[in-house]
């Protein structure tokens, strides 16, 4: 069998593709038609030929080959070659070996990334632990980063890149870390307000300062961050968020209109009214930090305002207490009672304040629990009289220490201490003054006893201090006084002044403790009433020692002078001690030193 008309020829030479000579063209008119003599014979040249066919098309193969290889190199990998982020070579790696990768660096860079940050807020420098405003490299958007843009293929063969890292950081708290690290930078905006001179009200303007924004100091901490130097925040042109116009707005169509008229408030229980000088107090129209004025009606303001006005629509709860009939302890039950929810009213209030009168609201009663039940009360175990003080003095009831002694007394009596809470006599009267009704009588000051309102609330202190000391309740703060006064127990008494020295013990037992209080024209006597808790509670002293004797003094006559036969000084200790269950359980140590009481004279010194 033969192809094209020529035999078979052997397997090994048979030839892919065989093709038609190619003649050249014939040459121009006048001349003959150029002509090479043949190669070979017929056979031959055509084998040349495919020779030469199948070398072409092998070269062709070969760079086709070639061009497919670097391809599959220059894309192989997610992250392009020649990529680094942080000194790591990521180039040809998959996103997830580039983020190990990356990890890894992070990790071996973990001390240094932790470090604080020094930052420069103008005049002042700031340590920041990165910690604590979310300062970090976010991994998976650093690589995302690295992925995109893809270069060409020769750039990805041939080319390399530094990617920077995507740090985060959180711009509201890095704000506040700032501000509190370098206090006071810049200059201050003055903020808008609307104040109310009576009922009239009188704008502030705001105007612009130099301070910190937010995301200004984020991006200059994200890009200075990774350097290793101080990163610098810029101060920048601050402006409060309310304008001149619209404090002027807020004057006309608010603050004007709320000053108009009183407000008529419906309830179930009656009517009441809100005077605009209730209003004027109440309503804010100040500005936040960033200088925008919400205005808003400040309900507890407004519950203060309108004392009088409540108390025909309100009934205050009762907390349950335990009263002495008879000698014995007997639970007076607790009542609830109803208010006004002037959170809610506030808002109303707010509400038609822009309208013309007249204007009305309603407002709603909630009932209101007493903060100590009956069932509280008669859970505590007040049951029996646990320890009794007496203390003694003279003058009678028309002696304004006396008065004083009272006084103090009557605001004590029934006073109830829950397990685990703490007493403060200054915590639970307040100030005792001449308003609260306290009278001028001798106290110490300044080392002599001179004129002074609440003298003898010091012997009250005295009394209740060596009840609950008998009670075995735990002393939390007292003071003795600075001369020995033989009405006292030496050691064992406590003096106070408001608001700086105190009585505080606390009721450590698990039982509920009511303190009792009574007065005869030349005696106070304080009792705690409870479940008694110890065996006994008694007090061992120590003897006096280091006693040092008064000097004498003279004082200029006249009333602020108070004369004093004096005593001496001396250091003493005392035990507290303790039994229960017929064994002792506890001594506690007091120690006092006291100093000499002159003897003061009213008059000048012998010749």
């Amino acid at each position: 069998m033969s192809v094209y008309g020529h035999p078979r020829p052997p397997v090994d030479q048979a030839p892919t593709v065989e093709f038609a000579a190619v003649r050249p063209p014939a040459g121009p008119p006048g001349q003959g038609t150029p002509t090479r003599a043949p190669a070979g014979p017929p056979r031959a040249r055509s084998a040349s030929r495919r020779r030469s066919v199948l070398f072409a098309g092998g070269i062709a193969v070969a760079v086709l080959a070639a061009a497919g290889a670097v391809g599959l190199v220059a894309y192989a990998g997610d992250v392009p070659r020649g990529t680094t982020v942080l000194g790591v070579d990521i180039g040809g790696m998959s996103r997830a070996e580039a983020a190990g990768a990356l990890r890894a660096e992070l990790a071996r860079r973990v001390d240094t990334l932790s470090a604080p940050v020094p930052v420069r807020v103008g005049e002042q420098t700031v340590q920041l632990n990165p910690a604590d405003v979310g300062l970090a490299v976010d991994v998976e958007a650093t690589v995302a980063k690295a992925v995109a843009g893809k270069p060409s293929v020769f750039g990805r063969l041939f080319g390399s890149r530094t990617v920077d890292p995507v740090v985060t950081v959180d711009a509201e708290r890095l704000l506040a870390v700032l501000r509190e690290g370098a206090g006071k930078v810049g200059e201050d905006m003055v903020m808008p307000a609307i104040t109310f001179d009576g009922t009239t009200p009188k704008p502030t303007y705001p105007k612009p300062g130099k301070g910190l924004d937010a995301e200004a100091s984020a991006r200059a901490l994200r890009e200075g961050w990774l350097t290793g130097g101080p990163v610098t925040v810029p101060l920048v042109d601050v402006h409060p968020a309310t304008t001149a116009e619209e404090v002027d707005r807020l004057i006309e169509e608010l603050a004007k209109p709320a000053m108009a008229a009183p407000v008529t408030v419906t309830t179930e229980r009656g009517n009441f009214v809100i005077p605009v000088a209730a209003i004027a107090r109440s309503l804010v129209l100040t500005a936040d930090a960033t200088g925008k004025i919400e205005p808003r009606v400040d309900d507890q303001a407004l519950r203060k305002a309108l004392a009088s006005q409540l108390a025909k629509v309100e009934v205050a709860p009762k907390d349950a207490t335990v009263i002495l009939a008879n000698g014995q302890p007997r639970v007076v039950p607790s009542s609830g009672g109803h208010q006004v929810d002037t959170a809610a009213l506030s808002q109303e209030l707010l509400a038609v304040l822009p309208q013309p009168a007249p204007r009305e609201i309603t407002a709603t009663l909630q009932a209101v629990s007493p903060k100590t039940t009956t069932e509280d009360v008669a859970k505590l175990g007040i049951k029996e009289r646990v320890s009794t003080f007496t203390t003694y003095f003279t003058g009678g009831y028309s002696s304004p220490r006396t008065h004083n002694i009272i006084q103090v007394a009557k605001e004590v009596d029934g006073a109830i201490v829950k397990p685990g809470e703490v007493f403060s006599l200054n915590g639970h009267t307040g100030p005792r003054g001449y308003a609260e009704g306290y009278k001028d009588a001798p106290v110490i000051l300044n080392g002599k006893l001179v004129p002074g309102v609440g003298g003898g609330v010091s012997q009250f202190t005295t009394t209740l201090f060596n009840a609950a000391y008998y009670a075995g309740l735990e002393d939390v703060e007292h003071k003795p006084h600075s001369y020995w006064y033989s009405r006292y127990p030496s050691v064992i008494e406590s003096t106070i002044y408001y608001p700086t020295l105190d009585l505080k013990f606390r009721n450590n037992t698990p039982y509920g403790i009511l303190i009792d209080t009574s007065w005869t024209a030349s005696s106070i006597t304080v009792s705690i009433w409870s479940t008694k808790y110890y065996d006994s509670v008694t007090t061992v002293w120590g003897e006096k020692r280091n006693i040092t004797t008064p000097k004498t003094v003279y004082l200029e006559p006249g009333p602020d002078c108070i004369a004093t036969s004096g005593s001496n000084g001396f250091t003493q200790d005392a035990w507290r001690v303790i039994r229960k269950n017929g064994k002792e359980i506890k001594r506690e140590k007091f120690t006092w030193t006291y100093q000499p009481e002159p003897r003061f004279v009213c008059g000048k010194p012998p010749a």
